[in-house]
């Protein structure tokens, strides 16, 4: 059997995606194949190694969101951590992880390499810092113009512990919108709120922790479907120098950005991703990445700490393979992805006009 078809039966075996048939016919070859059956111990424990990163890179990613807002709000002077051995402890750790899965993972090992590829960040975690934003409260009384909300219908109760935030984008105008997966990772409650204010009640419908990709739905029955959205979702690749701009939330109100297309690749070749020169901060995870045509091209999600400008995103292909994957677990979410773009031809003020109507901010009431 060719060893990527293999490797993808092992591990559909291992996440129980077989029906009972195809569950029968692999247990009945893997005990006939002793090297099957030792391929199957091997990559079990390959991925348990990888959901053990996993733990680890969310963990560090929650301490450089909370150093940052801490710096911004005044009460510590710089990001150096007062418990360095710890976050070295981790870091070797991670390291040796990755060696480990890797080796035990030798007789596939190009396979096994591709894989990595794309699951695997291609630097230290610390040059790494994810743009989920910490924040106290993220209810105002006015809006991003100083008007007064009295006439904006609340839907979060006073008091309500709002601990991250973030972006997203309507890709149905009946309430489906992306974000980033680690903008909602941990929530209870989500909510998401428009330029204008005005907060809706939310759900999560899927994330894809390797794509850093998540579907919500906005369930609110204040909510007004979206006849036309404006952007399409790319599905090919952008040019290298390519003119690109974002709409986001690194603060309480919509804030936009512009720069260009530096690689086509992330961090060390990850195919997954692109990188972007441009300005992000926390609070931008999650926002579109459209170029001059209107059309979104990536998902901003992270930057490099070591070095200016340097920031990332998801490529817009991996929204139509996530749209595709929540279609064959599930029929009821017939999300209807627009792919071409009305804004095409558009001056870019009126550009944003037309889109910033379907960016949302995202706030996460964590659990407890």
């Amino acid at each position: 059997m060719d060893q990527l078809l293999l490797l993808e039966s092992v591990e559909r075996y291992l996440r129980n995606e077989m029906n009972a048939e195809e569950r029968k016919h692999f247990e009945d070859l893997r005990k006939n194949n002793p090297e099957l059956d030792q391929l199957v111990v091997e990559h079990h424990f390959f991925l348990e190694e990888m959901d053990r990163y996993g733990e680890i890179k969310r963990f560090k990613a929650n301490l450089y969101d909370t150093h940052h807002t801490l710096q911004e709000n005044g009460e510590i002077k710089d990001l150096t951590l007062n418990v360095p051995g710890k976050i070295i402890t981790l870091w070797k750790k991670y390291r040796r992880v990755v060696a480990v899965a890797a080796s035990i993972a030798g007789i596939t090992a190009l396979v096994i390499s591709g894989i990595i590829t794309m699951v695997t960040p291609k630097a230290p975690i610390k040059d790494i810092e994810e743009l989920r934003r910490i924040v106290n409260n993220l209810e105002k009384k006015t809006n991003s113009q100083g008007r007064e909300l009295s006439d904006v219908k609340k839907k979060i109760e006073p008091g309500t512990p709002i601990r991250y935030g973030g972006s997203s984008f309507l890709v149905d105008g009946r309430g489906y919108l992306i974000t980033s997966a680690h903008v909602v990772q941990n929530a209870a409650q989500v909510f998401v709120q428009n330029v204008k204010g005005q907060d809706f009640r939310a759900e999560i419908v899927y994330t894809d922790e390797l794509k850093d990709l998540a579907v919500l739905r906005i369930k609110d029955s204040d909510f007004k479907a979206v006849a036309n959205i404006p952007y399409g979702i790319r599905k090919s690749n952008t040019d290298i120098a390519e003119p690109i701009f974002t709409l986001g939330f690194p603060k309480d109100e919509i804030v936009y950005g512009e720069g260009y297309l530096s690689a086509k690749t992330g961090l060390k070749g990850d195919t997954m991703a692109c990188q972007i020169s441009i300005t992000a901060n926390p609070g931008n995870s999650g926002g579109p990445v459209l170029n001059r045509n209107g059309e979104v091209i990536g998902i901003l999600n992270a930057r490099q700490t070591t070095a200016e400008g340097v920031v990332f995103a998801i490529k817009s292909q991996n929204i139509l393979r996530l749209v595709d994957e929540l279609k064959k677990k599930d029929t009821l979410y017939n999300i209807k992805l627009n792919t071409s773009s009305s804004i095409k031809n558009m001056e870019r003020v009126q550009q944003v006009k037309s889109i910033e109507n379907c960016i949302y901010m995202v706030k996460v009431v964590e659990k407890k």
